[in-house]
């Protein structure tokens, strides 16, 4: 599977890009944004919504693997996202990107999540579901500390991030329309 380093620098070579555009066109290093290529570190969503934008694609289209047939998408045919570091992952639940929603189940691990940086994107509207463990959410100025079963909506435009603060794995599925990650 091709790893998220990988799909960036493949994104950006395909555009005729050099790592001194992209770090001017994201406001983050050529130093940082080499070590995200060659994969020795993750970037944190707000990183990478940024990388994403300069390269005029979506997060989604980073997403590796994926066989899936029309509507349908098994278990083990889901397009994945791994931020080792960052210690997540999402899996697309939607089989394309060009549909009007978009499904996306992510694993956080104790300490994990979106990275301090809050982050926003072009979504209407986001819900997100908790279905195991807890998770610590902000939107804008307001905190949550979601439990097992709870659901959050809001406007995708407005700034936010994630911590999972354990002490078990927490899996979050994000529900947006129009799709924008």
């Amino acid at each position: 599977m091709q790893s998220l380093g990988s799909a960036i620098r493949r994104s950006r070579e395909s555009r005729g890009q050099s790592l001194k555009v992209l770090a001017e066109a994201t406001g983050l290093t050529q130093s940082f944004l080499s070590q995200v290529e060659n994969d020795r570190t993750s970037p944190s969503v707000a990183s990478l919504r940024k990388i994403a934008d300069a390269l005029e694609t979506s997060i989604a289209t980073f997403f590796a693997g994926g066989t899936h047939n029309g509507r349908l998408v098994r278990r083990e045919a889901r397009s994945v996202l791994v931020h080792p570091q960052r210690r997540w992952k999402d899996a697309l639940l939607t089989p394309s990107l060009t549909g009007k929603l978009q499904v996306i189940l992510t694993e956080i691990e104790p300490g994990g999540g979106s990275g301090d940086e809050a982050y926003s994107h072009q979504s209407d509207e986001e819900c997100v579901v908790l279905l195991k463990g807890r998770l610590e959410f902000w939107v804008g100025d307001e905190h949550y500390d979601m439990e097992e079963g709870d659901s959050l909506t809001f406007e995708s435009r407005m700034p936010h991030k994630n911590w999972n603060p354990g002490p078990g794995r927490a899996e979050v599925l994000w529900v947006m329309t129009p799709p924008s990650y």
